[in-house]
């Protein structure tokens, strides 16, 4: 044992038989450490119409809430950086839908895969944990998701964050041909040719494309490892598919969508990778038509743009909050 390490284990011993007491701590230091165990993520599950839900929460309880609802193929481990990153001002909420992530994932003919079934869940998921209100964090399958929430409760909305996550059909380019297909003729021959977007290469792809050469290490591998252990399971793929086929229900919501943007106007932050091929840039600008003062911002980022600009999104979120949420 070093000379260091003999004289903190014989301090602490000290301590523990009080032979000498603890320092006392300063009001600031108190303060501190109070802050510090409020913005430690907790994991947590809540069981919502009879499914166990897995959330990642952080952050004051009764600070403004976010709600963050996370994309294909991953699930609330993508904001794995960003929760702590913004818990010391929010109370930070991330849930994984059924069959994704630790949440629940019952048999196809137990429980209906579809983006509504999602928004339900999400709406009894915001009422058991008593959410009164929220700015919505949307990216990829969370827009719909979010979207539909948002139609069934648009006053609960504070604001919207919305990163790569589509609502017009100018975002839905030659990527999504072969689901068109898929869309206008559900056939196994056609629904096999999507099952290739459930392999791991192209889980890697997808995090890993369009990135800036000098950025492509600051990408973890253990991201699409995670997302890809859990495709594996038995019967996952299978939803997936289901789901593939389900999102055209998505599209023909559009114009809901746009409506509740007209509408309701709700404060609007968009970061948007916009060297995505899923979700191009061309599906971003739109949103300016119906959200006129949205605040659009384009980063030269992939798909998954917190792997790779996370403390910029996470500033460019403390500033748009701190003004929208004071307003």
């Amino acid at each position: 044992m070093t000379k260091l390490s003999f004289k903190k284990a014989y301090g602490a011993a000290l301590l523990a038989f009080g032979l000498i007491t603890a320092p006392i701590l300063t009001t600031t230091q108190a303060n501190a450490i109070s802050l510090q165990a409020e913005s430690a993520v907790h994991y947590n599950t809540v069981d919502i119409d009879g499914l166990e839900i897995f959330y990642r929460e952080a952050g004051p309880k009764d600070a403004p809430v976010l709600l963050l609802l996370h994309g294909f193929p991953t699930s609330s481990q993508q904001y794995r950086n960003l929760i702590p990153a913004l818990a010391d001002k929010y109370h930070v909420i991330a849930p994984d839908y059924p069959g994704f992530g630790r949440s629940a994932m019952p048999a196809r003919e137990d429980f209906d895969y579809s983006f509504a079934s999602y928004a339900n869940l999400m709406e009894s998921f915001t009422q058991e944990l008593k959410l009164e209100n929220y700015s919505l964090y949307v990216m990829d399958y969370g827009a719909p998701v979010g979207y539909r929430l948002a139609l069934k409760a648009p006053e609960k909305v504070t604001a919207l964050i919305i990163q790569n996550g589509n609502a017009y059909d100018e975002g839905l380019l030659e990527f999504w041909d072969v689901f068109k297909t898929y869309w206008s003729d559900n056939t196994s021959e056609n629904r096999e040719k999507l099952r290739g977007f459930l392999k791991i290469g192209a889980t890697e792809w997808q995090y890993t494309h369009g990135i800036p050469a000098q950025n492509a290490n600051l990408v973890s591998p253990d991201a699409w490892m995670l997302d890809q252990a859990y495709l594996d399971r038995p019967g996952n793929q299978e939803i997936q598919l289901d789901l593939f086929y389900d999102y055209r229900t998505n599209v023909d919501l559009y114009p809901d969508f746009q409506e509740y943007f007209r509408t309701y106007q709700p404060p609007t932050l968009i970061v948007w990778g916009e060297n995505d091929v899923i979700f191009p840039g061309a599906g971003a600008t739109p949103y300016l038509r119906d959200l006129p003062k949205a605040e659009l911002n384009m980063l030269d980022a992939g798909h998954f743009a917190l792997e790779t600009n996370g403390p910029e999104i996470a500033d460019k979120i403390r500033a748009f909050l701190d003004k929208s949420l004071s307003n």
